[in-house]
């Protein structure tokens, strides 16, 4: 379509809405405008196009051939896109609010609160996709991330929801007073990573260990990995206040302790954001403050 051969489109609702009501008082209350912005708004869209689309017949005015022509594409129109216009917007709403974030989030921060979302906001339906890997919002289809970092992701809105140390962690039984004092001592240890994540040789370079970690490595799922971690199959690099309640039991013990302060995320993208989505930001904040 040549959009640069179309009419301005507010000149053609201004001549939709008079064709419709028959009369530029009620025209003009139809689109919450003044009476002289409709006439306006016909007489430069008979300019554009060179043609009378309305006549004086009387005190009234009335469509002209061409005019009636017109009105009946343009009613067509207007209705054809009215009607779509809606079906978007209900598709829109009926999508299930969907949220990604890891396992471990999920289960020690998220779904224990997650009740009195549901009892306040019954009418939202909730996709939670626990998974490990950094997901692309837009291809996913996600509204909500959650995620662990600094809060620097290009193109993406991130708003800290709350601070959180990460330590080094393992059961009594995988240590058994052997000596922990350095990143090197935990070379020969097995490791215990989360699926789409490479923690032990990120965090040991981050040590100065360049080789990584020569003992044999467990990927699994997050929803496993502390459950492996309490029978003593290997070292995980854990949230601390995930783990807060074993460590306070002696289940597991903190073998290092970083230094350096990060945080989850409410990462969301930049623009339009549906009902859904700002009920549930709306929620978190909430959380966040307790």
């Amino acid at each position: 379509m040549d959009w640069m051969k179309m009419p301005p489109l507010a000149a053609l609702r201004a001549f939709s809405s008079f064709a419709e009501h028959g009369n530029l008082a009620d025209a003009a209350k139809g689109l919450n405008v003044s009476h002289a912005a409709i006439s306006q708004q016909l007489r430069a869209l008979e300019t554009y196009l060179g043609v009378a689309l309305v006549e004086r017949q009387g005190r009234a005015l009335q469509l002209t051939p061409e005019g009636k022509r017109l009105a009946q594409a343009t009613q067509l129109g207007f209705a054809m896109i009215s009607n779509v216009v809606q079906e978007v917007a209900n598709e829109r709403d009926a999508r299930p609010l969907h949220i990604s974030c890891t396992p471990m989030f999920a289960a020690k921060w998220l779904m224990p609160r997650l009740g009195s979302f549901r009892e306040r906001h019954p009418e939202v339906d909730l996709v939670l996709d626990p998974t490990g890997a950094v997901v692309d919002l837009d291809a996913a289809g996600v509204d909500i991330a959650l995620r662990y970092g600094q809060g620097h992701w290009p193109g993406l809105d991130a708003e800290l929801l709350m601070s959180v140390q990460l330590v080094v962690v393992a059961a009594p039984s995988l240590v058994q007073g052997q000596q922990v004092s350095q990143p090197e001592d935990l070379r020969c240890f097995p490791w215990i990573e989360e699926l789409g994540t490479n923690e032990a040789s990120s965090w040991m370079r981050s040590r100065g260990v360049d080789d990584g970690p020569r003992g044999a490595r467990i990927t699994l799922p997050g929803n496993l990995l502390l459950d492996a971690v309490l029978r003593g199959q290997g070292v995980a690099m854990k949230i601390k206040e995930f783990v807060q309640e074993e460590l306070d039991s002696q289940r597991l013990l903190t073998l290092f302790h970083e230094e350096v302060s990060g945080g989850y995320y409410i990462v969301t993208r930049p623009g339009f954001m549906r009902p859904q989505t700002r009920k549930f930001l709306s929620w978190l904040r909430q959380q966040r403050e307790k």
